[in-house]
């Protein structure tokens, strides 16, 4: 079991964005959260299930997509090119960094910043080992689906009808190894009790996965 690694905050990339670092002792692989629209790296749910990856030896990165101004024009909330700009230059960030530059790393979508963790993989496909979305749109994505390399874990709520839809359209689209898991009874934020711990394990499983062999290549 390790630690779940101590809470760093941190500028990340040009624009020097608000995040919170978790770096494990001996970690496998580090993993960058986009999150979706109105959230920032505040977000309850995402800093849980950065916790619980750290104790699995995950390293993780919670940041701001955009700058506070940016953030008050809505257009920008939903602009998925500007946003998976972001998660590339979270990216280069992390590769420059002394101490994870080596690490493989996973993208970690939720709802519209799935689309935009999507659209990333699929414009750095030798960055990117592994790509999850909780309740995404991943639809959003549009025509990057069929070009992301990464294998794809889509996480849906079983009660999160029209997302599940939008999922399955997006499914068919993608060409790399994927797939579909939906959490029995859950909503859109997966509030339900166990809900989040499922995604948690789902994903946790995924990457380390992802990681390990990303390891072997290396």
């Amino acid at each position: 079991m390790h630690d779940d690694g101590s809470k760093e905050v941190v500028a990340v990339g040009p624009h020097g964005l608000e995040g919170f670092l978790r770096v494990p002792q001996a970690a496998s692989g580090l993993v960058i959260f986009a999150h979706g629209a109105g959230s920032s790296h505040l977000s309850t749910r995402n800093n849980e299930v950065a916790e619980a990856l750290g104790r699995r030896g995950i390293a993780t990165l919670l940041f701001d997509l955009l700058t506070e101004s940016e953030a008050a024009d809505r257009t920008n909330v939903f602009d998925i090119s500007l946003l998976s700009r972001r998660m590339i230059e979270a990216m280069e960030w992390v590769r420059s960094h002394p101490n994870l530059g080596a690490l493989p790393v996973g993208l970690f979508g939720s709802s519209t910043g799935a689309a935009a963790a999507l659209l990333a993989a699929a414009e750095a496909p030798q960055r990117v080992a592994a790509v999850v979305s909780r309740g995404g749109r991943a639809d959003m994505a549009g025509a990057a689906l069929p070009k992301v390399a990464a294998p794809v874990l889509l996480i849906v709520g079983g009660a999160d009808h029209q997302v599940l839809e939008l999922n399955r359209g997006a499914k068919a689209r993608l060409t790399c190894p994927h797939r579909l898991e939906i959490v029995p009874g859950a909503t859109h934020l997966f509030e339900e009790p166990g809900a989040l711990e499922q995604v948690v394990e789902l994903a946790g499983d995924w990457f380390a996965r992802q990681f390990t062999e990303a390891q072997g290549e290396s």
